[in-house]
């Protein structure tokens, strides 16, 4: 694997941005060219509200579900990675970070974390600006 940055942490699932997607996305625009197209109008509107249902179940499913979990799973590593580093407890001012903060701040080492949590706290800096600050990138390959 390419040596993760702030430039290149976006990732993609192959079969369902570039497979399942672009297929759902002809079969709608099909049908939706046949509803205008044929005398069969509403037989074709009826596909084309079902693919757009399918769009659009396919995608929260696969994002809930996914991103639900590894949020709590980084809520938890941020909490063990903070009290490791300092003896202290995270949830004493988690409250006050948000999930985008939270989220940036993975991505620091070790050594980095503790003084961007406290300038992120002084000058609440936003998630894309915690990222930037970041010297040396902690890589995380297996997030969704």
């Amino acid at each position: 694997m390419k040596i993760q940055t702030y430039y290149n942490h976006i990732r993609f699932y192959t079969p369902h941005h570039f497979i399942y997607y672009p297929i759902l996305i002809l079969l709608l625009a099909s049908s939706i060219y046949l509803a205008v197209t044929t005398e069969d109008h509403l037989i074709w509107a009826f596909i084309s509200v079902a693919f757009v249902f399918l769009f659009a179940l396919a995608y929260m499913l696969r994002q809930h579900y996914a991103l639900t979990l590894q949020n709590r799973i980084v809520r938890l590593e941020m909490r063990y990675r903070y009290f490791t580093l300092t003896g202290k407890r995270f949830e004493e001012f988690e409250y006050k970070l948000t999930d985008d903060q939270i989220f940036a701040l993975r991505f620091a080492p070790d050594n980095e974390l503790v003084p961007l949590v406290e300038d992120t706290l002084k000058n609440s800096l936003t998630g894309d600006a915690i990222k930037k600050a970041i010297v040396h990138w902690k890589a995380d390959y297996h997030r969704v």
